[in-house]
């Protein structure tokens, strides 16, 4: 079924039971959020439809072929292709890692309904290489995506996940076997030596009615026999970032969700300024953002995370045009490809953020 699993039972029940963020029924933020939520302004549903200027761009973003370059070898031991929204591809010393695959046209509970990708991922799933593994960092619909997983789904591939999101895979057709759930501070090592550790973030989840915060969402730390890598997955900020930094660090590269927050929200998602301070926290690594430039999911112009990390913190940021593969220890400095399409023509769109469209966002 497309939408929703069934409930969790057996060991599984039982490692989520287990979790020090399980409770009454569910799980929970257990780090304090840095930034609390404005209650004023809360955007409603005549906001999503009539008021969306600079939402989405007037014309296609450039997009890069990365088939080529990624049949060639990786010539510093890491490099990443940013294939719009969290979905990066992830080359970290000989391992291909997958990160929150959204191939899908619509981040929605239905098919024909909810918002639409601004032009299609610059590569099919069938031509992604051979994979080590697949990253899901929780259950929304912008992060896991049923199509996208029943396609892979095809591949001998594991999936590394949070607690409880095994339910959603294993309706779709992935193996058992190939799904590991991890709880924060857990991790896993791939054959070949790769470990992937699974860390808090500040966030909830769900994707109906009744199964708020049913299963984890988590952050992720990757490290190899040379290189570290933080991806984000979806977050506000929070005291976590120094702890992770010092547990798992250092990376050299860090993969933050910069899109898709307001002031109303602000204590599950960061923007681009809260996201230079969870950089900052995490003490190390240079900073591609992710979860931009793909949907519209909020209030603000589509362009605007990107505009704001150029504009406080151009030096360590990595901001590959869509599809285009880069080693992060190549690249000098940031060419704002963005702005040549910054106008937007919003005529006929849809109300547009997925999340609160399913559910309310609170605590």
């Amino acid at each position: 079924m497309a939408f929703f699993a069934r409930r969790a039972d057996g060991l599984r029940r039982e490692r989520m039971q287990a979790s020090r963020q399980y409770a009454d029924g569910g799980f929970m933020n257990t780090y304090p959020s840095s930034v609390q939520r404005v209650p004023e302004g809360r955007p409603t549903l005549a906001d999503f439809l009539f008021r969306g200027e600079g939402r989405t761009p007037a014309r296609p973003l450039p997009a890069i072929d990365p088939r080529t370059v990624w049949a060639r070898p990786v010539e510093t031991g890491l490099r990443a292709t940013w294939l719009g929204h969290s979905t990066v591809l992830l080359e970290i010393d000989g391992h291909r890692v997958l990160t929150d695959p959204v191939w899908g046209m619509r981040v929605s509970p239905l098919p024909f309904l909810g918002p639409r990708r601004f032009q299609p991922v610059p590569v099919d799933i069938a031509s992604l290489p051979p994979l080590d593994a697949v990253l899901i960092s929780h259950d929304h619909y912008d992060h896991l995506d049923y199509p996208s997983i029943r396609a892979l789904a095809k591949r001998r591939v594991p999936f590394v996940t949070s607690l409880g999101v095994g339910l959603h895979l294993e309706a779709w057709g992935v193996p058992a076997e190939r799904i590991v759930e991890l709880d924060w501070w857990e991790r896993t090592v791939l054959p070949g030596g790769l470990a992937i550790s699974a860390a808090p973030s500040h966030h909830f989840s769900g994707r109906g009615l009744h199964d708020r915060n049913a299963t984890l969402w988590s952050s992720f730390a990757l490290r190899g026999e040379r290189h570290a890598v933080f991806f984000s997955g979806d977050t506000g900020l929070s005291p976590a970032f120094a702890e992770i930094g010092r547990r798992l660090g250092p990376f050299d590269l860090v993969m933050i969700e910069v899109g898709a927050f307001h002031p109303s929200w602000g204590n599950v998602h960061l923007g681009p300024d809260n996201a230079l301070r969870a950089w900052a926290q995490l003490g190390s690594g240079r900073f591609l953002p992710v979860h931009w430039g793909t949907f519209n999911l909020a209030m603000h112009p589509w362009s605007q995370p990107a505009d704001v990390l150029l504009a406080h913190a151009a030096e360590g940021l990595v901001m590959p045009r869509l599809g285009e593969p880069v080693e992060p220890a190549r690249v000098d400095a940031v060419e704002p490809w963005w702005r040549g399409e910054a106008k937007a023509d919003w005529q006929g769109a849809m109300p547009q953020e997925a999340e609160s469209l399913v559910l309310p966002v609170k605590d």
